[in-house]
């Protein structure tokens, strides 16, 4: 009798470790940010060190790259973000722009190292506090987050953009697989 509920425990306990390693290896699900986009890019260096704003900001919308040039679709990341908050550029670069669009406040930044024509991110509604032509590090605070301009209906987000030359791509792309998981794993009792 205690030969077999050593046998059980054991059982359970090799059953929680293949759970809990296949539940770290695996990549994020694609549900967490768009339907059908892509999480990363494989030709796109992972340069990111931090996300735009928070820690792991919720993504109200995804990336949905446009069947044409001028199509119908969502060329960038919607982060939820509330008015104020700090806006951090994601790796290392030059402010390329710093300004009102629109009636919108835009940072974009040509980030060091990654071609010609550099990658460049964009960041909108922002205040910036940064200027043209300045040199930012990864996680250097460029602006807030305005309390007026965003397309967001929902709830109140920076829109993240990306693109080389006049392409858009996935912001997301940027981030190394570490920043992408959404949290910690979770153990669940197996009775």
């Amino acid at each position: 009798m205690r030969a077999n509920r050593c046998v059980r425990v054991c059982a359970r306990l090799i059953l929680l470790v293949i759970v809990t390693a296949t539940a770290l290896l695996a990549p994020p699900p694609q549900g967490l940010f768009a339907a059908d986009a892509p999480l990363a890019d494989a030709a796109m260096p992972a340069i990111g060190r931090t996300w735009p704003v928070g820690l792991r900001p919720r993504v109200l919308r995804g990336w949905e790259p446009p069947a044409t040039p001028y199509g119908p679709g969502h060329r960038g990341v919607d982060l939820g973000a509330p008015a104020s908050t700090p806006v951090r550029a994601v790796a290392a670069g030059r402010v390329s722009f710093a300004g009102r669009v629109a009636g919108k406040g835009v940072v974009s930044v040509d980030l060091t190292g990654t071609g010609d024509p550099p990658l460049r991110t964009t960041y909108e509604p922002v205040t910036a506090t940064v200027e043209k032509g300045e040199e930012v590090e990864p996680g250097e605070v460029i602006g807030t987050v305005d309390a007026s301009g965003s397309h967001c209906t929902a709830a109140p987000c920076v829109h993240w953009g990306l693109r080389r030359g006049e392409v858009y791509l996935n912001p997301l792309s940027l981030l190394p697989p570490w920043l992408l998981h959404r949290g910690p794993s979770r153990l669940l009792p197996l009775a």
